[in-house]
């Protein structure tokens, strides 16, 4: 039986005609004409990280994906190795632009183009601020704020030449709901989220998109120091009552890289089971 789809046309009486497999064909190239083939991931050895490299190399098998990380790469390279083919695991200090242009011009020069950047290098060392030191209010801001900066700023040449792309920034929902204890991370986060939602304007009409997603608690190594006590206190104030998943989170970051996602920007997604 010939497949047949309804697409709704604008037209007299608002009346809907039928098309056939071919016009639902050129209706999915239409969707695919931004199709997120390179991706650049960076804090990609943390369980996040490499939850949302694993969704794009599965989702799409033509993806391929650079793995950006600092100093620990053993969960980077697993990953990698899984995919021989399509993913690649690169040294990258956020904190430097100079790290920033070599690692863009690895890209460029092996794939020749690069579509999606997911920042989601991120640090916290939590203290009260009268206790803070300056040293450790200004490393917090330099990995979590500044590396956003230096990424952001570092890809644009590349994506405004092909006149599209994607930015996903991973914030926190300490950004929208500051905790005690995290001035320097909620504040960095925060500014994350600002960020985002400017350079988003800036970029709009070059068909870029700007988007940050802010999870809440994620069952990751960050919780690993929690006693089975705290775990149960903290995930009594999470109305589903348990913690996130990285998938959950790499889904949504795999759903605003998609062309379906192409009118989203400027957003601050939370994703932190009702928290907020």
């Amino acid at each position: 039986m010939r497949a047949v789809v309804w697409l709704a046309f604008p037209g007299a009486h608002g009346v809907t005609r039928p098309t056939n497999s071919c016009g639902r064909r050129l209706l999915l190239q239409t969707l695919n004409r931004i199709k997120p083939n390179v991706i650049l991931i960076t804090g990609a050895n943390g369980a996040l990280g490499c939850a949302i490299g694993r969704v794009f190399l599965e989702a799409n098998e033509t993806s391929r994906v650079w793995l950006a990380v600092h100093q620990r790469r053993d969960r980077a390279d697993q990953l990698a190795a899984a995919f021989p083919e399509r993913a690649r695991v690169n040294t990258l200090d956020v904190r430097d632009a100079a790290s920033w242009k070599q690692v863009v011009a690895q890209v460029i020069q092996v794939d020749s183009r690069l579509d999606v950047l997911v920042n989601n290098a991120g640090v916290h060392n939590d203290a009260l601020l009268g206790m803070m030191t300056p040293k450790v209010w200004n490393d917090v801001l330099d990995v979590n704020l500044n590396g956003v900066f230096h990424g952001c700023q570092a890809v644009l040449p590349a994506m405004i030449s092909q006149r599209g792309g994607r930015i996903i920034n991973i914030a926190s929902l300490s950004a929208l709901l500051a905790p005690a204890g995290q001035t320097n991370y909620a504040a960095a986060k925060a500014g994350v989220v600002a960020l985002t939602q400017s350079l988003a304007k800036e970029v709009a009409r070059m068909n870029i998109t700007v988007n940050a997603i802010c999870p809440g608690y994620l069952d990751t190594d960050a919780l690993g120091a929690m006693d089975a006590d705290e775990r149960k206190r903290v995930q009594s104030l999470i109305p589903m009552r348990r913690f996130g998943r990285p998938e959950e989170v790499a889904a949504a970051v795999r759903f605003l890289a998609c062309p379906e996602a192409g009118y989203i920007t400027g957003s601050a997604l939370k994703i932190d089971g009702g928290i907020l």
